[in-house]
């Protein structure tokens, strides 16, 4: 330690200059004396200006034992590649020209059919009397849910099928995700309540007007569509405030969280996890009570003593039960499938198979199944 007293040693053994106040200010008016002391190990030229009234040493950073340096290189890489996306690339639905317009043509018959006939559910159970019961309001409630849906994924899929493209803004791609998580929740939690009014129909008929009466119908209805609210809230904001790390190329051809959190950088796996296990527990916890439900549900229409009676329970029950099979089937398919299977074209087929064709079949399932509106649509369309 002989020598210079204005000379330190550090953890490495390097020695670092002590600025005095009057060099920190000869260094502000010598452009050449501030490249000198940004040359000095370990010592930011940001840091000389600012101390003018106390002696600084600059140590450098080996010596704590972490390399700052580069973790807030890491960190400043993943939040640029994270704010530079301006755009995301959707999976195309063919690689020909031919075959894409195919799918246009496809896709623009899908929605039209499903327009049409949930178009006429709407008027007929808004128009005739007789449908105005609590089943066919909830039923009212979710063909709405089934047009949202297939109008926020199909129009992006056949303009960019008719116009040869890939690409969504990251603000479209935002709230379509939002818009079809709120629809799909919305959906969903409309099945789980049709389930309870078929169970309070079969199970508690004498008791059917005092459980579902007109206000209790609109609550559970708003509650339904507020949870799915808050449930696409949640879930778009948690999705894209992770740093994005892996490109901008999409596995699908809408906006889907895990094809978005696959982008995302490998430190964030925990915020991932816990996306999926919350949307998880909420979708197990509406399965239970639509198995509860339906067990209750069969455990009394076998009770009926008539075969005719038996007949006319599970008549009414038939159409909610299959076009929740096929939903969640599907998406459980979907999303839980095995890796090793997983394939561009088997996720496609099956995002098509519980996005495209339940709004477009729901409205087939119910009519053929219900006399009552089957009725109601035949008035409305001869007049």
């Amino acid at each position: 330690m002989n020598g210079d007293p204005d000379m330190i040693l550090a953890d490495d053994y390097r020695p670092v200059r002590q600025w005095s106040p009057a060099e920190l200010i000869q260094v502000d008016q010598e452009p050449e004396d501030q490249s000198r002391l940004s040359s000095s190990p370990g010592c930011p030229t940001s840091l000389a200006p600012s101390f003018a009234d106390s002696s600084v040493s600059c140590l450098p950073l080996q010596g704590f034992g972490l390399d700052n340096k580069k973790v807030h290189n890491a960190q400043r890489e993943e939040m640029s590649n994270s704010s530079s996306i301006s755009h995301f690339l959707l999976l195309p639905l063919a690689d020909t020209r031919q075959l894409q317009l195919l799918h246009f043509c496809l896709f623009l018959g899908i929605s039209l059919a499903a327009l049409l006939a949930n178009g006429l559910i709407i008027s007929a159970v808004a128009c005739g009397h007789l449908l105005h019961t609590p089943m066919f309001f909830f039923l009212l409630n979710l063909v709405l849910t089934d047009l949202g849906s297939i109008l926020t994924t199909v129009p992006k899929a056949m303009h960019n099928s008719l116009w040869d493209t890939r690409n969504i803004s990251y603000e479209g791609c935002a709230a379509q995700l939002f818009m079809f998580l709120f629809f799909i929740s919305a959906e969903y939690s409309l099945l789980t309540v049709m389930c309870y009014d078929r169970y309070v129909s079969i199970c508690k008929p004498l008791h059917y007007g005092t459980l579902l009466g007109s206000r209790a119908c609109a609550h559970m209805a708003a509650a339904a569509w507020a949870s799915a609210f808050l449930n696409a809230l949640m879930h778009t904001a948690n999705t894209f405030s992770l740093p994005l790390c892996h490109g901008n190329a999409l596995g699908q051809f809408f906006c889907e969280i895990p094809h978005i959190l696959k982008l995302s950088c490998s430190h964030s796996s925990l915020r991932k996890l816990g996306i999926i296990v919350l949307g998880s527990c909420l979708s197990f916890g509406c399965f239970v009570f639509i198995v509860f439900s339906y067990v209750q549900i069969f455990r009394a229409v076998l009770r009926i003593p008539s075969e005719q009676g038996r007949h006319k329970a599970f008549s009414t029950c038939l159409p909610h039960l299959a076009v929740l099979s096929l939903f969640v089937s599907s998406a459980a398919f979907a999303y839980l499938k095995p890796p090793s299977i997983s394939s561009p074209s088997l996720d496609l087929a099956l995002s098509v198979l519980y996005s495209v064709v339940p709004p477009a079949l729901n409205p087939l399932i119910y009519s053929l199944r219900n006399q009552e509106l089957k009725a109601a649509v035949w008035t409305l369309m001869i007049g």
